[in-house]
């Protein structure tokens, strides 16, 4: 049986870039839900073609101009980073025809290797979008709805998700990947086992970062340990007994991959010494809690993971849901040498937007501390913050700081 189709944000993003230029670029991790998105929207118009197979791709490099005849425009071409000899004979086919809008769709699950040979061939004549994993709203079938500081809508601002308790524990714990929120009797364990493997296998090795796959899931393991603290790749390099360079290329390898948010601090002249350090995340909550070992939502909840947790569903959220609407999000932390901390800064236009990340479910005036001492350091350049928590009381806290249901995030 068929999974039921999930709505996703980026649909009319999608079709405006295609209706726009001649070609269109989608990337993000494996089984985000690129192939179903493009064939869902293009499937009557546009013929498919998947270069995983190898005789297809062997084909594809073999004789690149008979190939395309072969497969003409308008078509989808899944997974091109198998087949980036096909871009430039793409390109003389574009350029043969400059005016024609979408005529080829090219998806493709690791940034780099993508962005490297589609910069080289294709600039210009390809808009380039990003596919993370779903977004609570689009899970929820709510895919148009903006973040709060977004929307002056009042209907979307009093709406709330039925997400809250227990509940979000749950669905943190499932992760936010379509197979298996859309196959809710799927064992969930089972099915993030097979995907870390999948990544190790296929992609880590394609990128040739990675020699000894056991020492890099040991990596990845301890990586999902220090989650939503200050990353000192030399500390964790030394506790693996692996050099320093290959730390960092094994994370990169990860941030390439869409599987982890290196998030970097917000710098500004105030006067302050600021933290440089940059903190780590991972994109998917299922992916932190299963290489964390946690199994039942009662301990991710209440063991020493949970505010790492709480965090990244939150970071996670804004990330997909600015990704989504075809823009590259500008999200930062911030925190002075003297310890005060704000968990996300949110820049969004011209303004920042303060966010804490709060585990308890009762909000207190004291949790807007930090936002606060962030607005009369940076003064008008900072908006409306918010303190966000698993609970479902929205009230404000102090001036300009609100207490946010996750819920209504």
């Amino acid at each position: 049986m068929d999974q039921p189709y999930i709505k996703r944000s980026l649909e009319p993003v999608l079709k405006r870039a295609v209706a726009e230029f001649p070609a269109a670029v989608l990337t993000g991790p494996r089984q985000s839900g690129k192939t179903t998105l493009l064939k869902h929207l293009f499937a009557r118009q546009y013929r498919y073609v998947s270069l995983e197979a190898p005789d297809v791709r062997a084909a594809a490099a073999e004789d690149p101009r008979s190939f395309l005849e072969m497969h003409p425009a308008p078509v989808i071409f899944d997974e091109v980073q198998h087949a980036p000899g096909l871009l430039p004979y793409i390109k003389e086919k574009i350029d043969a025809d400059r005016n024609r809008k979408g005529q080829y769709l090219l998806t493709g699950s690791q940034h780099i290797l993508v962005m490297e040979k589609i910069t080289e061939s294709l600039a210009g004549r390809t808009a380039v979008l990003k596919l993370l994993p779903l977004s609570r709203r689009e899970a929820e079938g709510r895919p148009e709805y903006r973040l709060p500081w977004q929307t002056r809508n009042r209907r979307q601002a009093n709406a709330v998700s039925s997400v809250s308790g227990p509940r979000i524990w749950n669905d943190l714990l499932r992760g936010s990947y379509p197979e298996p929120i859309a196959e809710p009797g799927r064992d969930i364990q089972l099915w993030h086992s097979a995907y870390v493997q999948t990544y190790l296998e296929r992609d880590v090795r394609t990128m040739r970062q990675v020699g000894d796959l056991s020492q890099f899931q040991s990596f990845l393991r301890a990586l999902a340990a220090r989650s939503a603290q200050l990353l000192n790749l030399a500390d964790l390099a030394r506790d693996l007994g692996v050099a320093v360079n290959t730390a960092k290329a094994w994370l990169s390898v990860l941030e390439a991959g869409y599987q982890v948010i290196v998030l970097r601090p917000y710098f500004t002249n105030i006067g302050k010494r600021l933290v440089k350090t940059p903190k780590v995340y991972f994109m998917d909550t299922g992916t932190l809690c299963y290489l964390s070992g946690l199994k039942d939502p009662q301990h991710a909840a209440a063991g020493p993971m949970g505010g790492a947790i709480m965090e990244t569903a939150v970071l996670s959220e804004i990330v997909k849901t600015i990704t989504h609407q075809g823009v590259e999000p500008e999200i930062y932390f911030w925190r002075t040498s003297a310890g005060s901390e704000v968990d996300f800064v949110v820049h969004t236009e011209g303004k920042l937007v303060p966010i804490e990340v709060k585990l308890s479910a009762t909000p207190r005036p004291a949790m807007a501390r930090a936002i606060r001492s962030f607005q009369e350091d940076l003064g008008d350049r900072s908006a409306a913050g918010y303190v966000v928590h698993p609970g479902g009381v929205r009230l404000p806290l102090a001036p300009k700081v609100t207490a946010l249901p996750f819920g209504e995030l």
